[in-house]
């Protein structure tokens, strides 16, 4: 699935190919583990809003991928809009937006929003490549900005890529499956 949508995008077009085989390992298998333990550190550095030790987690070849969703009929074949997206972005773009994070001109967080990334239903597959585990999870990010409004939400599903390096593991690929056709997020400068 994953590869299939980075394919259709001129800046997935170098993003790893790799796919998942098989059934989901086992929850006390160590990749599983070392995968979910990833994602909860992940999770920590995005809540903390620590953008830049979260940029040295994700690879130089790296595509970050929320398409836009549409509903459709059943049977219909597709359930995104094809070539359309909110987030499609390589390693320079993401690093282009936490630079700007730490601008003056990043109005749309200052003051910063409060967030909470929760995760859930990880599930991690092999792939013919043992460097590289294929991790599917489910994330509910809560979002607060300033004292007046009232919180807001975002559901989604996603399918990571991770690539094992010397030190652990890298972010290679993310695909952000939202629930929602109509993001109701005053604005999407953050990271799920």
């Amino acid at each position: 699935m994953s590869g299939a949508l980075s394919e259709q995008s001129a800046l997935g077009r170098h993003a790893s190919r790799v796919q998942r085989t098989g059934r989901s390992l086992p929850f006390d298998d160590p990749r599983h583990l070392q995968a979910h333990h990833w994602l909860v550190d992940e999770a920590w550095l995005l809540d903390e809003q620590a953008y830049e030790d979260w940029l040295e987690l994700i690879t130089d070849d790296v595509h970050y991928l929320m398409p836009v969703r549409v509903t459709t009929a059943l049977g219909a074949g597709y359930d995104t809009a094809r070539g359309m997206a909110h987030f499609d972005e390589d390693k320079y773009s993401l690093s282009r937006r936490v630079a700007r994070f730490l601008t003056e001109h990043a109005w749309t967080e200052d003051p910063p929003s409060r967030l909470r990334h929760h995760l859930s239903n990880v599930r991690t597959f092999a792939t013919d490549d043992p460097d590289h585990l294929v991790v599917e999870s489910a994330t509910l990010l809560f979002r607060n900005r300033g004292d007046v409004r009232e919180g807001s939400f975002v559901s989604a599903g996603r399918e990571d890529l991770l690539r094992r390096v010397d030190d652990g593991w890298q972010l290679a690929r993310r695909v952000i499956m939202v629930d929602d056709s109509v993001m109701r997020m005053q604005n999407l400068a953050i990271f799920l």
